[in-house]
């Protein structure tokens, strides 16, 4: 009975450990990413920065485009395009930057929502345009785990504002202002389909979609807004590119074109890392308790041959008998740090 109660108190931690590992230990990790991934869009913000190209308004005005409602702080100036030649963004790499101030979130934004490219931050769905092109551009975040960037959208409110600067535009942000939440069903992907208005012509939009509520994949709650002022032109062959997106989605051998996260869930990896990393953990762990027991067992051997003792190991020699673990779990928390990111790809990955 007592090595059953010891065992349930070691499965208990372990769990304990996993839930604090997914909760903050992920942060570390997209904290890391987005660092790198900062240092990437400066790079292609500066080289883009330097080669826009004026364009000149027949007229000036800081009128809304039809439809849209006027916001008190907002503005509509001329923009700076690009010539629509430049590089299509490549799947993982950085393609915008997103700033919500109602929430204080700034992210760079990951081209892609798989599970690798949402663990790195925000991503953009691929198959759909850019954010600041014409059409229904949607970003994907987790709410719980990897750094949480849309952990509070649930405090978003209709009217707030969302800015985000990719190359087309990089020395002004993109505002969106929401007009539209929505909790859907996971499987309700026409929110990511493009919108028209009343007259027909097509809405520019920025849709936002994560889990709800939060610690749960149950619904998705989605936040979108329409953008103030005039959308970009599409990077030359980027409706091509985003044809194939939608034809690898369709094709992809799963439920992924079915649901509102595409690839991100129920996307099948491979056992063998966990496999290996369980039984490196097992080891290290067991060193560990065997190196302990025969310290332990040497301190008392050694009080019982010690004739001024008292037969028992003194308070010295029982603390000396706990140094395995000292050197042991270090070693063992680094393998089941890995073991938990390994873990981690077998569950559901949008929380």
């Amino acid at each position: 009975m007592g090595g059953f109660g010891r065992s349930l108190i070691t499965a208990g931690t372990l769990i304990l450990l996993f839930v604090a590992y997914q909760l903050w230990g992920t942060g570390l990790q997209e904290a890391k990413s987005q660092d790198k991934l900062d240092r990437e869009f400066d790079k292609i913000t500066a080289k883009a920065a330097t080669s826009t190209t004026t364009s000149t308004p027949t007229t000036t005005t800081t009128a809304p485009p039809p439809g849209v409602t006027a916001t008190t702080g907002l503005t509509v100036t001329p923009t700076k395009l690009l010539p629509v030649d430049l590089p299509l963004p490549k799947y993982g790499a950085a393609v915008a930057q997103i700033k919500i101030p109602k929430i204080g979130i700034t992210r760079t934004v990951v081209e892609g929502v798989g599970l690798d490219q949402l663990k790195r931050g925000p991503g953009h769905y691929p198959e759909t345009p850019l954010p600041g092109q014409a059409g229904n551009a949607a970003i994907a975040g987790h709410r719980t785990t990897y750094g949480q960037p849309f952990h509070n959208v649930d405090k978003l409110e209709i009217g707030d504002q969302i800015e985000v600067t990719t190359a087309q535009r990089p020395n002004e942000p993109f505002v969106y202002r929401i007009d539209k939440i929505l909790i859907v069903q996971p499987d309700q992907t026409e929110v990511l389909l493009p919108t028209k208005r009343k007259d027909g012509r097509l809405e520019n939009r920025l849709t936002l979609t994560a889990c709800e509520p939060k610690y749960s994949a149950a619904k998705r709650r989605i936040v979108s807004g329409i953008l103030i002022g005039q959308p970009v032109p599409d990077i030359k062959g980027q409706p091509e590119a985003r044809k194939r997106a939608i034809e690898k989605r369709s094709k992809g051998g799963d439920d992924s074109a079915a649901t509102i996260d595409g690839g991100l869930s129920g996307v099948g990896q491979s056992k063998t890392p966990v496999i290996v990393w369980g039984l490196v953990c097992a080891l290290i762990w067991f060193a560990t308790w065997l190196a302990q027991t025969a310290v332990r067992r040497t301190m008392r051997r050694r009080a019982a041959e010690d004739p001024d003792g008292r037969g028992h190991p003194s308070r010295a020699q029982r603390l000396v008998a706990w140094t395995p673990y000292l050197v042991g779990l270090p070693i063992f928390l680094v393998a089941l740090y890995v073991f938990f990111e390994n873990f981690g790809r077998l569950l559901p990955g949008n929380y």
